[in-house]
């Protein structure tokens, strides 16, 4: 890499704590070449993963997702300085097949892993037999993302339901619908019996259009998830990704861990459901937003999958992409890597890495093409930005 591109990148983040003037929310005037940053492979890994967290020891964790009901879902740790994966626990078998997404450590040390309507648990251990993980919470359908507040509780979305419900976990694993993001449309039924009120976003593909005219030729790709990473800063604010429309919501929520929200707007939607003026940061950058971490000054990283890049949105509320997978000479696509569907980010310290789930959709498709394949060997991965991050990432949990 360029003595100069390095700077370019570490310019770009230091200038993340400084108050920024310019309205353009991405413009050209904020824009940085994508080619300021490399990014690498750390490891594979033989099942395809899309949850990763970290710890204060220079590890990564990743849980794999089962290739039939049969088998348990491992839960990989890798060191970031000297990559091996480890298995560390284990999701018993579920049917159907375990597929774990969100992972996130809580303030009793142990590993908190998503999977379908439930929250398993463990404490992770690299010697002997590898711990199997119980129920810690049941009733949250389409758990995704995972976050811990300062009073031990533990947030989540409903993922990919599409009915934009935040939950609340106490620590002792009881469930409360805190509020809901506006989902992507609505059924108002009564008095007169429409359906289907507001619009629907569509991937391509599996979605396909007529060409020229660009209109639907069939009703596949629909992306109604709303609802999916959440984090919190050190300000007690809560962020949520809004995967179907490129957007980040805000929520701030009081010392004793209740939110703090605008309803009412719209009353076609349930009482609970945000105002829109709660969404903090729309940009085309962020379409297909998944997971999302903060740094120390409050910026936070995105990935946003469908486009196979990583966003960076400055606390001050302007977007740059730090990185977008090239596109192939011959072939004019971007699904050859180093990002194939980036889902879930991490700021280690000055690192950032991401998980890769290698969807195939969007600019991954096809999904053949890249260093990692859902027929295997390898199904997963672990990518670094190979730049040092000016500035560190947030100690998590929240304290």
């Amino acid at each position: 890499m360029k003595t100069m591109e390095r700077s370019v990148l570490s310019a770009m983040l230091a200038c993340a704590t400084m108050a920024h003037a310019d309205s353009d929310n991405g413009g050209d005037g904020n824009s940085v070449d994508s080619h300021a940053a490399t990014v690498t492979t750390l490891i594979t890994t033989p099942l395809a993963i899309e949850g990763l967290t970290n710890d204060d020891q220079g590890f990564l964790y990743t849980p794999g997702r089962a290739l039939a009901a049969t088998d348990p879902c491992p839960v990989y740790r890798t060191s970031i300085d000297a990559p091996a994966l480890t298995i560390v626990g284990m999701i018993p078998p579920q049917t159907p097949a375990c597929s774990p997404s969100g992972l996130a450590f809580g303030p009793d040390g142990q590993l908190y892993v998503t999977n379908a309507d439930k929250i398993w648990r463990f404490t992770p251990s690299a010697t002997g037999t590898p711990p199997t993980a119980t129920v810690f919470a049941s009733g949250v359908p389409g758990t995704n993302g995972l976050a811990f507040d300062w009073n031990g509780n533990l947030w989540t979305g409903d993922g990919t339901t599409g009915l934009g419900r935040i939950w609340k976990i106490s620590p002792q694993g009881t469930v409360t619908e805190a509020f809901r993001i506006q989902p992507m449309s609505n059924d108002v039924t009564t008095p007169s019996g429409v359906t289907n009120v507001g619009r629907d976003v569509r991937t391509l593909p599996p979605g396909h259009i007529a060409v020229p005219a660009r209109t639907a030729s069939d009703a596949l790709g629909s992306q109604a998830l709303v609802a999916n990473g959440v984090v919190f800063d050190h300000f007690h604010n809560m962020y949520v990704a809004d995967t179907a429309r490129g957007a980040l919501w805000r929520v701030h929520l009081r010392s004793d861990s209740t939110p703090v929200i605008s309803t009412g707007c719209d009353t076609t939607f349930t009482a609970n459901t945000l105002c829109l003026g709660h969404v903090w940061f729309a940009h085309p950058y962020l379409e297909g937003v998944d997971g999302i971490a903060l740094d120390d000054a409050g910026n936070v990283w995105a990935d946003a999958n469908e486009r196979n890049a990583v966003i960076f949105v400055f606390a001050s509320r302007q977007a740059i992409e730090v990185f977008r997978s090239p596109i192939d000479a011959t072939t004019q696509l971007r699904n050859a890597g180093p990002l194939e569907t980036p889902t879930s980010p991490v700021v280690a310290g000055h690192k950032f890495c991401t998980a890769n789930s290698d969807g195939n959709r969007r600019d991954n498709f096809p999904n053949s093409s890249g260093e990692i394949n859902p027929a295997g060997p390898q199904r997963g991965k672990i990518s670094c930005i190979d730049q040092r991050i000016t500035i560190r990432g947030m100690s998590l949990p929240v304290r």
